[in-house]
């Protein structure tokens, strides 16, 4: 489906509810812009028709894999984006081949992707809309990694009652850490120095 177009009407009105119902959308996801203004004319004669172009609004999703697609391009890597949106979030799941380029170290690329595409897509926008990029189900992975690294962790620091400082992890490795042993019976964590140097130490209560 083309992301515009043309239509005409008695009045410009009409012919705007004709264009949103072709493009099966409502005025908030268009825009609009006025090409002829009607006129009634004089007893039936001289009569004109109005015409407007309605285009459709790029959408959150969309924009996001613009984006993205553009920053793979100067990568030369070639990848399928697939945009699930809803109302809060966008999830931009990546497949490919040799696409481990776009995880870095750590996921390291991977969040800086993230992050640039979130500026991107909540540029001049009131509603923050979060952004999730993930590769081959790498976030998913590397959390349950995270969650048996923590609980190892912790089961060494309760045997031999010395603290535990983990390497420097980016802030949703920290928070997957933190969670996973908020609940423990005898440790707790916390963080500690400057980003991108942050670690999370793992102590006894």
């Amino acid at each position: 489906m083309a992301n515009f177009v043309e239509k005409t009407g008695k009045t410009a009105q009409e012919a705007i509810d004709i264009a949103l119902e072709e493009l099966q959308c409502d005025r908030d996801s268009v825009d609009i812009e006025v090409l002829e203004e009607g006129t009634k004319g004089i007893f039936g004669f001289g009569s004109k028709v109005a015409k407007v172009r309605v285009t459709l609004k790029e959408s959150n999703s969309e924009k996001a894999r613009e984006f993205l697609l553009s920053v793979f391009e100067k990568m030369n890597v070639e990848a399928e984006i697939i945009a699930e949106e809803d109302e809060d979030s966008i999830l931009l799941k990546i497949k490919g081949d040799d696409i481990g380029i776009i995880i870095g170290r750590r996921g390291e690329t991977l969040d800086s992707l993230q992050y640039l595409t979130s500026l991107v897509v909540n540029k001049s926008k009131e509603d923050y809309k979060r952004v999730v990029i993930d590769i081959e189900n790498y976030r998913q992975k590397r959390e349950e990694t995270l969650v048996k690294l923590a609980n190892r962790l912790a089961d060494r620091v309760v045997k031999y009652k010395k603290n535990i400082t983990l390497e420097p992890m980016n802030p949703y490795e920290r928070r997957v850490i933190h969670s996973s042993l908020q609940n423990h019976k005898y440790v707790e964590t916390y963080s500690v120095g400057e980003e991108p140097n942050r670690k999370v130490i793992i102590t006894l209560k």
